[in-house]
Parts: C-alpha cells; structure tokens; sequence
C-alpha cells in the first residue's frame, strides 16, 4: 500500500523587510507654501517629495524632516527620513526621485539609516545663512533667491551687536507672536557675519530657532548696520522679552537651511555650504 503523498502547505511569504532611509533635499522655497504639507491644491515641498519617493517605492511614502521651513525659505541641505520595504539603492533613489521632482527640489544624497535614526529627534543643531544683497540697485537675478537692501549696512557695526545673542537666551523678542514652541529658551553656538562680494551673509547655528528667529535677528541686525539703530540695540530687544520691542521682520528669500548636525555614529554624508552660489565662501564654523 502507498502512502497518499501529502503536499506540504505552502510557507507564508516572509513579511517585508521594512527599513529606514535617510535623505538630504534641496530646494528653492519661492514657489511653495513652506515645507509641510497643505491642505489640497496648495504647494507644498513635503507633498512634492513625498509624491516622488512614492513612485519610486511603488507605495505611499512619508517623510520626516530635521526642521520644517516657511512659505519662500530655502534649502541646501534639509535632512528627512522615511520607511520603506522597497529594494532599492542609494542611486535608485536619488535618480528616480529627482526624475519625478520638479526642477526647483531635487535629493542630494541618500544612505540606508537604523530604526534609531529620526531626522527631527536625532538632530542636535540646525544651521543656516541669511543671505542679504547690499547694493543701491535692485538685483535682477537671483531676485527671489536673496535679500535686497538698498542702504549701505556697516558689517561692524552688525558683528559687534551681534555678539551678545550667542549663548543660552530667552529670544521671546526674537520669534513671531504666534510661534507654538514650549520655551523660547534657545542656544545659538556662533553667529558669524560674513562678506563675500556685494553678498553679507549671517551664519547662524543653534540646538534649536524659534518661528521667524533668524528673520527677526537680521532685520534687527540690518537696522543697526545702516545707522538706523544703536549697536546696542540688540541687546536692549533681547533682554526687553517683547516682541512688540523687536525689529522688523526681514524678507524669507535670503533664508537657507544650510546644514543639521547629528551624532557622528550615523555618519551621515556632508557637503559643502549652501547656497551653491556660496559655495567658495569658507567655513567659519570651529
């Protein structure tokens, strides 16, 4: 007699590999409502990104950024991560993705991260450069790529009020009226004023800013660089804890997210400054 031949049951598919991907974007923020997503038919540098990974992955993408950047602010090096069980490699992704982005965003670089690594939580330090055109003629190119100030600004003047903002501070005069963060306690580790051509550029890092702080401190700064204000003025906004004692708001063009530090065990991939028309200038950071 012969055994009836019993036909194994079928093993379960083995569930998708799920893992994390780190990514560096770079964008010119005029033609979008900021970085995070909006409601429907309002642009947004998230939705762009997320809808380009998503045909790469062949299923919905979600990203998570290092710090989320106002309507017309730009990026040369905005970090994020997503989730993905797509096979795919560092190349893959940042050739399909920028094949479907729009001419203004493209990814930079790519590198498979641990569950550990989050962009937002993991970052120690953002950094950014306020870029101001100084000249009596208004640029016709890089219009909306920079910050136009028809006064002549003394760059001394701005580098000596400047200093008493670096260091652990209460920045209240320093942020929008309807900025949601818990504390405005915040730590800048240098802020540097640099001049490159018709370019002044301020340097800024910190743990962590504030809605409209870098903003607020260069059209503070801009006021004291063309004689509007005293030196000392800057210090007189800080320590008065008040918006309502603060300067204008300068423009967000000349805005760039230019770098996010994280923990070096994640060795993630580094560039050079942004913007690229800055790219010549040195690195001040020490």
């Amino acid at each position: 007699m012969v055994d009836d031949a019993i036909t194994p049951a079928a093993a379960p598919e083995a569930a998708a590999v799920v893992s994390r991907v780190a990514a560096c974007v770079e964008y010119r923020g005029t033609a979008y409502r900021g970085w995070q997503r909006q409601q429907k038919g309002v642009p947004s540098v998230q939705e762009a990104v997320e809808k380009a990974l998503s045909r790469v992955a062949n299923h919905p993408v979600q990203i998570f950024c290092a710090g989320r950047t106002d309507a017309g602010v730009h990026a040369s090096c905005q970090v994020i991560h997503f989730d993905s069980d797509a096979v795919r490699s560092p190349r893959n992704w940042i050739h399909g993705a920028n094949a479907n982005l729009p001419p203004d965003i493209s990814l930079s670089w790519v590198l498979p991260v641990g569950q550990d690594f989050h962009a937002r939580f993991s970052a120690q330090a953002r950094r950014y450069r306020y870029v101001i055109y100084n000249d009596p003629v208004r640029p016709a190119h890089l219009a909306h790529e920079v910050t136009w100030n028809y006064r002549p600004l003394d760059i001394e003047r701005m580098r000596a009020a400047a200093k008493v903002l670096v260091g652990t501070h209460d920045f209240t005069s320093y942020r929008a009226v309807g900025c949601q963060a818990k504390s405005p306690i915040k730590t800048i580790h240098h802020l540097e004023l640099l001049e490159f051509g018709r370019f002044i550029v301020l340097d800024i890092r910190a743990n962590a800013f504030l809605h409209h702080m870098v903003r607020n401190i260069a059209g503070v700064l801009m006021q004291i660089g063309c004689g509007e204000q005293p030196v000392g003025w800057a210090a007189q906004v800080l320590a008065a804890r008040d918006r309502a004692q603060g300067g204008l708001t300068a423009p967000a063009y000349g805005l760039y997210l230019v770098d996010v530090t994280y923990p070096p065990e994640f060795d993630l991939p580094q560039r050079y400054l942004g913007p690229h028309f800055l790219s010549a200038l040195p690195d001040v950071l020490n």
